[in-house]
């Protein structure tokens, strides 16, 4: 029987219909200028890194965390926050999701920490001595980044910020996968981890429409941006107001132009430079759509 290697954050909501199993997912589409968007985009086909931006005198700081949520990540936080005094910081998160166990360790510690979550790409004003740091409202979170932005204890999400769900499918078999087999195997992780994040989702305070909202979504359809009734409804959103959870701090960054996803490389494929890429988990992880919602080709599952 093959083994399940990665189930993809597309699939993983619908075991409990007919099929096999589906659950929230993502796909990446970055932003920045043409000089800035190529790197951004390379930054997300990366496992997540975490960094502190300073500016005081006038305000405490935050988290920067960007890229794919991997079975490395819990472990990368925990040396990022080691010597650091980061109860009740704030966490500016830009992701495409990734593994469904991972996020949700991570979740809860983030949680544990008292964290605020918001929406954003942080970016260094330019003005020479005396320039503060800044949040470009128009990142993006998707699959289970959203669930990372639900750990929050006060949670934000700016006008310009795309919050999108999707169901999930496992990696291996996403090209085709209504085509596909699935086995007993597959559908215990499933079930496994669907009943982990359920609990996870109302323990962190969110609502059941989260879940049903990403289950409307097929994978071979287009991500579901929520929009500002749904992020409220879904109780992803805790707040109107950006003081909450980045007081002083300039919101007003100028605009990025934004790059549609058809260049990005789905997680799990080799990344275009030598970097070293994420790793897999025997849990959802993120799919990404080309422009027509179509997920590109799957990397090769282990045995």
């Amino acid at each position: 029987m093959r083994l399940l290697n990665s189930l993809n954050l597309r699939g993983w909501l619908l075991v409990g219909t007919a099929v096999c199993g589906v659950a929230l997912a993502g796909a990446v589409a970055t932003l920045g200028t043409s000089a800035r968007a190529g790197a951004a985009l390379e930054e997300r086909k990366l496992p997540m890194k975490f960094s502190w931006v300073a500016c005081e005198p006038n305000c405490r700081g935050w988290v920067s965390a960007v890229g794919i949520i991997t079975a490395d990540t819990p472990k990368a936080f925990e040396e990022f926050a080691r010597g650091r005094q980061l109860g009740g910081a704030t966490v500016v998160l830009d992701s495409s999701g990734g593994s469904v166990n991972d996020a949700i360790t991570l979740g809860r510690r983030f949680r544990n920490l008292g964290l605020l979550t918001t929406v954003g790409i942080s970016v260094q004003n330019r003005g020479g001595q005396g320039a503060r740091p800044a949040v470009a409202p128009g990142a993006y979170c998707e699959s289970m980044c959203v669930f990372l932005l639900l750990a929050g204890k006060k949670r934000y999400v700016p006008e310009a910020a795309h919050v999108r769900v999707h169901q999930i499918w496992m990696g291996d078999r996403a090209d085709d996968a209504k085509a596909a087999s699935y086995s007993a195997q597959d559908l215990m992780i499933v079930e496994r981890d669907i009943g982990r994040l359920a609990k996870y989702t109302f323990d962190m305070g969110g609502a059941g429409d989260l879940l049903s909202l990403a289950l409307s979504v097929p994978p071979w359809e287009d991500l579901h941006e929520l929009d500002a009734g749904e992020l409220k409804l879904t109780n992803l959103v805790t707040t109107d107001l950006v003081a909450d959870v980045l007081p002083h701090v300039d919101i007003s960054a100028p605009a990025m132009a934004e790059l549609t996803p058809k260049t990005q490389a789905r997680y799990g494929a080799e990344p275009e430079q030598p970097q070293q890429s994420a790793k897999s988990t025997k849990t959802a992880e993120a799919l990404v759509p080309t422009a027509g919602g179509v997920a590109t080709p799957a990397a090769a599952a282990q045995k």
